[in-house]
């Protein structure tokens, strides 16, 4: 295993409340995301990215709520471009790249970049799929933001990127859903190409951490509502998106899992949140709940436990109930809700959300 061989001296190194003093913005080098001239530009992009826009036709009208769905993976694909563009910048700046992005071994770099190099060309072609729908329908395409990315070392940058790998396959999951109870259908098998996409990359940044490539036999769900908050919390400079009210999802308060390298086993782990925006919650902890998405299963709802207000922070304990064979591996979502449920899917957590997703990963 050379990436693994590759990582060591790095592998400890998780993604860090590091913020960069410029943050990424658009437009690349290659002028995306705008496409003047398609035969070459978009040639050239095709050709990195080893394959095509897709050439089928798209029906005439979709609902309001299957644009909803496109503009937030137009959203999601446009910040997945900076990061790996950013990323390949760190990677290849100077002989060695820039400090805490070194990787020593040559055979072991050119397979890095190589991938990186395919994976930031598939991603572009990913946003502007989503965007060229989004014009067919009439709607506007979404624009970039700027993003920092919270990270400084190549390592982290792999957890980070599986992590919202993760959440990207989980969210893919409801937006197929969507499609087929809005009466759209035949966008499904695009997004079905997507996935299996975001899942073959997700395997190489898993085998680059030392772990197996596939995480879980039936991956974590995740909600459109999910995805859009942690996108907006944890990337998305405030103020720089020229068209995000047109993405018609909320953005939770913050959920921040203050323990960290969670092992797995059964444990209680430490969150914390700010209500330095609405006082009136700290009234009302004894009403709330924190639940864990996990898998396929049905929302997992553990009670607040030693809850301390300091200033603004709330600060409290909840039960992770590890279990190797049924709940916490892989990826699982965290959030505090306003009832104790039951829950009987992601989309029933995301409607009683106050404060999420909290993002935990365990294998």
């Amino acid at each position: 295993m050379i990436f693994a061989a590759a990582l060591a001296a790095l592998v400890m190194v998780s993604y860090l409340p590091f913020v960069s003093a410029a943050p990424f913005s658009f437009p690349l080098s290659n002028g995306f995301p705008t496409i003047s001239n398609p035969s070459t530009q978009l040639t050239i992009i095709e050709q990195q990215a080893h394959g095509s826009l897709p050439s089928g036709s798209l029906p005439p009208t979709i609902s309001d709520n299957s644009k909803t769905s496109l503009r937030l993976v137009a959203f999601n694909e446009l910040f997945e471009v900076a990061f790996f563009t950013e990323l390949i910048s760190n990677i290849t700046n100077s002989t060695g790249g820039t400090q805490g992005y070194e990787i020593e071994d040559r055979s072991t770099r050119k397979t890095v970049l190589d991938a990186l190099n395919a994976v930031v060309a598939q991603e572009e072609l990913h946003a502007l799929n989503a965007n060229n729908a989004l014009a067919n329908f009439k709607s506007n395409p979404i624009q970039p933001c700027k993003y920092d990315f919270p990270v400084d070392a190549f390592s982290g940058a792999m957890v980070l990127a599986s992590t919202f790998t993760d959440a990207v396959l989980g969210t893919l999951q409801e937006v197929q859903t969507l499609f087929a109870t809005d009466g759209d259908a035949s966008l499904i098998s695009g997004v079905g190409s997507i996935i299996g996409q975001e899942g073959e990359q997700n395997g190489f940044y898993r085998n680059m951490l030392g772990k197996i490539p596939s995480a879980l036999p039936f991956l974590t769900t995740m909600t459109r509502e999910f995805a859009f908050s942690s996108l907006n919390q944890d990337f998305v400079v405030p103020g720089s998106c020229p068209n995000i009210d047109e993405i018609d999802l909320p953005v939770f308060a913050t959920l921040t899992v203050v323990t960290p390298d969670i092992q797995p086993k059964s444990q209680n782990i430490q969150f914390s949140f700010d209500t330095s925006k609405d006082k009136a919650i700290e009234s009302r902890l004894s009403g709330l709940s924190l639940v864990y998405i996990n898998q396929q299963n049905n929302p997992v709802v553990e009670n607040l436990q030693d809850v301390q207000v300091q200033n603004s922070t709330v600060l409290f304990t909840a039960q992770f109930p590890f279990d190797e064979a049924t709940f916490g591996n892989g990826f699982t979502i965290a959030a505090v809700t306003n009832s104790s449920g039951p829950f009987s899917s992601a989309g029933a957590v995301a409607n009683a959300t106050l404060f999420g997703p909290g993002l935990i990963e365990i294998n």
